[in-house]
């Protein structure tokens, strides 16, 4: 494994940490390839029910690490599509979204640019209020390519997205909040984020990843496919080994026991 990106798994949840605090997280090579290592091995991890995303030290990401990036780039050419639909630099923000399991990111310190980019790939973000975002390429005279705009879209408005990619601004965690950027605040997001990830690694496997593949699907699907896979996912679940052991283990009032 990368020494990137650290990712510790116990009682069925993963603990995903970005390594690379002396730089604040900040992308280089190195750290795209621990990345798209990281969801890789976590995509082959039955046992894993929730994956919850961080950073070390001070910052969950600054974004890229330009003096890295300019000799040596993230490693792969942009036009080449390395992960199905997406190049590696989106792949390590996107590639959270295809994940099978719930991800929860826990965001403090900044998410710039491409540290943005990422946490929008968590199906669930928490973050410290004092947080510090930005849309940030512009700064550099790029544009979002690290799988944002595909992300935003069901995150943020039309005309917000438009204003702070324009302006590269800085925003703090109330107004992410506003937007849609973060799901809620909290003085402590890792400790929240293991908290709900404990609470939703208590559920169904089956259920819990059925209902991520039904929200992936409602992101880009019409009324009729989405109906369809609503009743798809039901009829693979109902009477199911886990499913019945979620009904048995409330009508008991016990913990249900589950097979991953």
């Amino acid at each position: 494994m990368s020494d990137r990106v650290t990712i510790a798994v116990a009682d069925g949840i993963a603990d995903v940490r970005l390594s690379r605090p002396d730089k604040m997280n900040a992308l280089d090579p190195a750290m795209f390839a621990g990345l798209a290592e990281a969801i890789e091995r976590l995509g082959q991890m039955d046992a894993v029910r929730v994956a919850v995303l961080s950073g070390e030290g001070r910052a969950f990401c600054a974004g890229l690490d330009m003096a890295a990036m300019a000799s040596g780039g993230s490693g792969t050419p942009l036009g080449e599509r390395t992960h199905g639909a997406a190049n590696l630099p989106q792949h390590v923000a996107w590639g959270w979204r295809m994940l099978p399991m719930p991800v929860i990111a826990a965001v403090h310190g900044v998410a710039f640019g491409g540290g943005l980019q990422i946490v929008s790939g968590a199906d669930i973000r928490i973050a410290h209020p004092a947080t510090r975002f930005s849309i940030r390429e512009t700064h550099w005279g790029l544009v979002p390519d690290m799988a944002g705009v595909a992300l935003w879209r069901t995150l943020a408005r039309d005309d917000v997205l438009r204003e702070l990619t324009y302006t590269a601004r800085e925003f703090g965690g109330e107004e992410a909040l506003r937007h849609g950027f973060v799901t809620r605040l909290a003085e402590e997001p890792l400790a929240e984020a293991m908290t709900l990830a404990r609470e939703i690694a208590g559920r169904s496997p089956d259920a819990i990843r059925a209902a991520k593949r039904l929200y992936n699907t409602a992101a880009d699907a019409d009324a009729s496919a989405v109906l369809q896979a609503e009743s798809d996912e039901h009829l693979g679940l109902i009477r199911s080994p886990n499913q019945v052991e979620q009904v048995m283990a409330h009508m008991q009032k016990r913990q249900a026991v589950f097979r991953d």
